[in-house]
């Protein structure tokens, strides 16, 4: 196989995402199946689904709709039992809908609380389990290592919001496409940083980067950065960070010699970016992200082992 053609399923999916951002656009301004303003709600998932999660919740609570808390699914402190938190509603972000703990989650759930799922594949098992479904088939994947779903989903909830995400869009649509410079591609290490919303993009894209190449790679709130982990920051390795930068922090980067990417686009067209940067780091290093080592399309566990 030659290094064009790994994660040949990956790049399709990473470049088509200003268009299918677009529908998801559309279709959650024609839809009204999420909970209501004010409503206390908590959003679950599992890895990337987890980020997407932690991404509306900062961003439903600064718009003020309401209380929103992010859990991993496996760690959900909800209403299915006496001692856990009280939601009005609870939403699910799946890109499989197969997914053990989410759908163990809904399962404890039912009869309890409104769910609502947020899902790729529409003839999955969570669709028999939740009170409604948003179905995102069209920004469903073939690869393992994410990429559209994610931000797909993530777009659908903040045009909820009211967030207008015309830029977003008009941004990746270069993001996608470009070239990835050679510095990039033989960084030995790259720390992603956010603020607000953009926290859980910051992990997003970490877990991007270990996921299809294997390699060490940090994530933080921006404001945490200097409260130690910048003392790892050095010549080749790569500090990136998703919108507004806290005071300074581009003078401190210029003192380490690492190099410090902080470009002033949408954050989500920054992470399309990464998506990019991603998919070519791998393929310089003969690895193939649709299959990366290790893990599959859907974490599945075996109740009996």
């Amino acid at each position: 196989m030659s290094n064009n053609t790994l994660g040949a399923f990956m790049e399709e999916e990473l470049v088509s995402q200003p268009e299918v951002w677009q529908r998801a656009i559309e279709q959650s301004k024609a839809e009204h199946l999420l909970p209501a303003d004010g409503e206390r709600i908590a959003v679950v998932g599992c890895g990337t689904s987890w980020f997407m999660a932690q991404s509306y919740a900062a961003a439903r609570e600064a718009a003020g709709k309401g209380v929103t808390d992010a859990f991993a699914a496996s760690e959900a402190f909800l209403n299915h039992n006496s001692a856990g938190r009280q939601y009005d509603a609870v939403i699910a972000i799946t890109r499989s809908g197969t997914t053990t703990e989410v759908l163990e989650l809904l399962e404890a759930l039912r009869g309890k609380v409104r769910t609502v799922a947020v899902i790729g594949d529409v003839n999955s098992p969570i669709t028999t389990l939740a009170d409604a479904v948003i179905g995102l088939p069209y920004a469903d994947e073939k690869s393992v290592v994410q990429t559209r779903f994610a931000t797909t989903a993530l777009v659908y909830l903040l045009t909820s919001l009211g967030i207008e995400l015309g830029t977003a869009m008009e941004d990746a649509r270069t993001a996608v496409t470009e070239p990835v410079s050679q510095e990039l591609l033989d960084a030995e290490q790259f720390t992603f940083l956010g603020t607000g919303w953009t926290v859980g993009l910051a992990h997003e894209a970490g877990l991007k980067m270990r996921e299809a190449v294997q390699g060490w790679t940090e994530s933080y709130p921006a404001m945490e950065y200097r409260h130690g982990p910048i003392s790892i920051a050095a010549p080749g390795r790569v500090t990136w960070i998703f919108g507004p930068q806290p005071e300074g922090l581009d003078a401190d980067m210029g003192r380490t010699g690492a190099l410090y990417v902080n470009t002033g686009k949408h954050p989500l067209a920054e992470l399309a970016r990464v998506h990019k940067v991603t998919l070519e780091r791998a393929r310089v290093r003969g690895l193939n992200p649709d299959l990366p080592r290790n893990l599959t399309r859907s974490v599945v566990l075996n109740a009996t082992a």
